[in-house]
């Protein structure tokens, strides 16, 4: 039997039901902070998570510093051309070196200018000369593993984690025709949001909100009723939404390389990579919902808006991704309102499980995925409990 701290045997029985008969986690899986606890040690610092694009580090020297569970972390394009991401924290006495995002070729540490190069390497640590058995070169900033996928730079704190890409596979073939890697990011927006992280998972993996919610803008567009996800072969999951209509976009949405076909030019994807890997497809168009938790109830969300490096250099293009970028604020403020009475509900002392409907058969997937990997996480630490020496 899955045994997972926090939630009882019906509760996990009732999540692994068929989606014909499942229910949803119950509410503290999302507002008890120990589960949260255990989601970063089990979950998240075990995954695959998307930190930025190849395109927003163009140059050598380019950086970009976030904190990462209590980590402060920065990606950096290394003068060797390698896309690194590593702790930030001077080995020294602790202080992080840099804020922010900007191009350095030396981080030089604030406190007391000791210095490292873009690959984490020490190179200048003033007035160490008489520190017994010091050595520059035996000092290297903690790096942690990195992929590059489709133009995406993903890190991993666990150091024999498995690459990403093989087990997405299917993933990226449903969408090889989309180019992902030719993508630049145009326009960031960003939402403080006061929810469990999977709240906001949830509700950007189903249509069946549509109807209610997004009532007056997608579900005249993309009926929640032909939504449909397909079954997965690995940790991802797809909510394909056709269009309610046949017309066709622009013929320049079939791309630069015209490799789209029409059902791909008219319909609506939204992905997951799990645990939060989210971005929507239609048309030319990628946005990249990065999740970044901060706590049991917060987490900082940046809606990066993407189009084909060859679109936005062509007149007009500044045109485009403003309306993009006002379309995406006014779905993504509907949304808001819906995550919040969720989160209220959720919090709400006589809620309980709730059963699924067969259109959030993504979030049905997840929930399994999230089992499976709760559970294997409380394995492993029962055994390190239980170990004798």
């Amino acid at each position: 039997m899955t045994k997972i701290i926090g939630l009882t045997d019906t509760e996990i029985g009732r999540i692994a039901q068929p989606l014909e008969t499942a229910y949803t986690l119950p509410p503290q899986a999302y507002t008890d902070p120990q589960i949260y606890d255990q989601e970063v040690a089990h979950i998240m610092r075990k995954s695959w998570l998307p930190l930025a694009r190849v395109d927003q580090l163009p140059k050598p020297g380019d950086f970009l510093a976030l904190d990462l569970f209590d980590q402060p972390i920065m990606v950096v394009h290394g003068t060797d051309g390698t896309f690194r991401v590593m702790s930030r924290v001077c080995l020294h006495r602790a202080a992080p070196l840099i804020e922010g995002v900007g191009n350095r070729k030396l981080f030089s540490c604030p406190y007391h200018a000791w210095s490292y190069d873009t690959s984490g390497q020490l190179i200048k640590a003033p007035h160490m000369e008489r520190a017994d058995g010091f050595s520059e070169t035996e000092c290297r900033l903690p790096q942690l593993k990195t992929e590059i996928w489709n133009g995406f730079i993903l890190a991993n704190f666990d150091p024999d984690a498995a690459p990403f890409a093989p087990p997405v596979q299917s993933l990226a073939d449903y969408f090889k025709n989309f180019e992902l890697a030719d993508m630049a990011v145009a326009r960031t927006l960003e939402f403080d949001s006061h929810w469990n992280w999977k709240v906001l998972v949830e509700n950007f993996m189903e249509a069946y909100h549509h109807i209610a919610t997004h009532s007056e803008t997608f579900e005249p567009a993309y009926h929640a009723r032909d939504s449909k996800t397909p079954d997965t072969d690995g940790p991802w999951s797809i909510l394909h939404m056709p269009a309610a209509s046949d017309e066709m976009p622009d013929p320049a949405s079939h791309g630069p390389t015209g490799a789209l076909e029409d059902w791909q030019v008219r319909d609506l994807f939204a992905n997951v990579a799990f645990p939060h890997f989210l971005f929507g497809l239609q048309g030319l168009s990628l946005v990249w919902y990065q999740v970044l938790p901060q706590s049991v109830d917060r987490l900082l969300l940046k809606i990066h808006i993407c189009l084909p490096k060859s679109e936005l250099a062509k007149p007009g293009a500044d045109e485009i991704v403003q309306g993009t970028a006002e379309m995406m604020d006014f779905i993504h403020r509907e949304d808001i309102g819906a995550n919040d009475f969720v989160w209220r509900g959720l919090k709400a002392p006589m809620t309980q499980q709730g059963r699924l409907s067969p259109l959030e058969k993504s979030i049905w997937q997840f929930n399994q995925w999230w089992l499976n990997a709760m559970a294997q996480g409380e394995a492993v630490n029962s055994k390190k409990t239980n170990h004798t020496y």
